[in-house]
């Protein structure tokens, strides 16, 4: 008898950045998207997603992974944004053939941020001495504990300015003819899901499984897939870093409102 057909569900919840716990990477999802790619042939896969953004390198790491598997398997990929898929989130959006949210899903924000701190008039005021040896004529710059200099913030701008034509590059590459022409969709703004499809960077507005069912039938099936936190870290062995780690989530959350 022939099989029921299968979607497989990737959660993808939380910023993207390298080796901490509970962020999105590419080292953690790999096996994972690898796996749901590969087992029991599924008719598609849906990208559960909600992520302010992060890494761009990561950004990219995940969303090639996921580009290569559905070419090398040919399995369409679809994403459904939840609260938010911004920055970073919204580079692994592109990835997908479709992008579906939900009315009030947050979308966009294509754009690079550096963001830091001037604390040398506070460490001035205290009578704290500064103190940095270095090899190198570049190597302290940007120092939050030492007067900004304008050679480096040029320098840093222009870094900037090359990661931000990257994902627009990638923007396009995915989007294609699919962007509204006259608007300018890459300063960094975010919408809500009616005026980004307008724009043309999403496909439609739905949820997950009702839009799957009427793609692939009612006896459609799903297999959830997601990242696993370790066993002690879940009964609060991690305590001090989770709390950490859960301000600057939720900072992240926040500009957009959420």
């Amino acid at each position: 008898m022939k099989a029921d057909p299968t979607v497989a569900v990737i959660r993808l919840r939380g910023v993207i950045a390298s080796g901490s716990r509970g962020t999105l990477s590419d080292q953690a999802l790999a096996p994972i998207l690898e796996k749901a790619f590969s087992r029991g042939k599924p008719v598609a896969v849906a990208l559960q997603l909600n992520s302010p953004g992060g890494s761009p390198v990561q950004s990219s790491l995940i969303g090639s992974r996921i580009r290569r598997l559905a070419e090398e398997k040919e399995i369409p990929v679809f994403a459904f944004v939840e609260d938010v898929a911004a920055s970073g989130g919204y580079w692994i959006a592109a990835a997908a053939d479709e992008i579906i949210c939900d009315e009030s899903s947050v979308v966009g924000s294509i754009g690079v941020i550096s963001s830091s701190f001037g604390a040398h008039e506070l460490i001035n005021r205290y009578g704290i001495e500064r103190r940095v040896y270095t090899a190198g004529t570049s190597k302290s710059q940007l120092d939050p504990f030492r007067p900004e200099k304008p050679e480096d913030v040029a320098r840093l701008k222009t870094i900037l300015e090359d990661l931000h034509t990257n994902f627009i590059g990638h923007i396009k590459a995915r989007r294609g003819e699919k962007l509204a022409e006259g608007e300018d969709l890459f300063n960094g703004e975010f919408w809500l899901a009616r005026k980004a499809q307008e724009l043309g960077l999403i496909d439609g507005i739905g949820h997950l499984q009702p839009t799957m069912k009427e793609r692939f039938g009612e006896k459609v099936r799903f297999r959830n897939y997601g990242v696993k936190r370790p066993f002690f870290e879940r009964f609060g062995a991690q305590l001090m870093h989770d709390a950490v780690g859960a301000v600057e989530e939720r900072a992240a959350y926040a500009q957009f409102g959420l």
